[in-house]
């Protein structure tokens, strides 16, 4: 296959299930066993690229929280969103140190994604029991921070899915506030991932090996999917459950399983 048309797929692989609770890892991993290996500057790249797709969406809102920092509940809701980063950058470090690092291999994703499906049938029942609440406490920020630290280490987890459902299960019931909330915290998440990623390669001197022009592709094409993704995704979620992507995880879990 194409160069290029490879990474054409793995963007739109990557924009299509950044925001969505199905696992972008776990997708590109599985992807690039037909697809052929990409950097890690690469997978994190295109992530970013996804990523630039929720600064656009949700620019209003970034400005509102920038310029009107001197309101109560702006800067309220920036301290915790900072104080989840903040929990996200300490626990990747420990991770790091201690060696945790995502398997490659196609079993580990598959059980991750069936666990998760279970897990969202689960929230959703208890969500079902609870008046919707988009308050954000510290104790959602924290939680939120922490299942971004989930989701680095275990493939197929879905950082989306983990901070959105832990956001619903520390009290932030409403699901359009707690995608919100998650969303947000990925922007600095990713950015500083792709930044970290790309330090590595250029102290380790192989910035040169990098093909950029791939990369800058695969950042688009992530973008512009991702874009349509998260719009579809934020009106879906006006009205219905995130159950329908738990069917999904399992029966492509299962899938996997049989097929390994």
């Amino acid at each position: 296959m194409d160069n290029f048309l490879q990474v054409i797929l793995l963007g739109i692989i990557e924009g299509i299930t950044e925001f969505l609770p199905i696992s972008s890892t776990g997708h590109l991993l599985i992807a690039q066993h037909w697809l052929g290996r990409r950097s890690d500057l690469f997978t994190i790249a295109i992530q970013a690229g996804a990523i630039l797709a929720v600064v656009v969406i949700y620019w209003r809102r970034l400005w509102n929280l920038s310029v009107n920092f001197a309101q109560p509940e702006n800067r309220d809701y920036l301290y915790k969103l900072t104080w989840a980063f903040l929990i996200t950058v300490a626990g990747g470090f420990a991770a790091k140190a201690m060696g945790l690092e995502l398997p490659e291999t196609v079993a580990p994703i598959a059980w991750a994604l069936i666990i998760g499906g279970l897990v969202i049938f689960a929230v959703e029942a208890y969500a079902g029991r609870q008046p919707p609440r988009e308050q954000l406490t510290w104790g959602v920020a924290t939680w939120v921070g922490a299942a971004q630290i989930l989701a680095a280490v275990f493939p197929g987890t879905s950082r989306s899915a983990a901070t959105i459902f832990a956001a619903m299960l520390a009290g932030m019931t409403s699901r359009p506030a707690a995608a919100e909330f998650a969303f947000l915290v990925g922007i600095p998440t990713m950015f500083a991932a792709t930044a970290y990623e790309s330090l590595k390669m250029y102290e380790a001197g192989s910035m040169a090996q990098e093909n950029f022009g791939e990369l800058a592709l695969g950042f688009a094409v992530s973008a512009v999917v991702a874009f349509v993704a998260v719009k579809w995704l934020l009106q879906y979620i006006q009205t219905h459950r995130f159950t329908v992507f738990a069917w999904y995880r399992i029966a492509l879990g299962i899938v996997l399983l049989v097929a390994v």
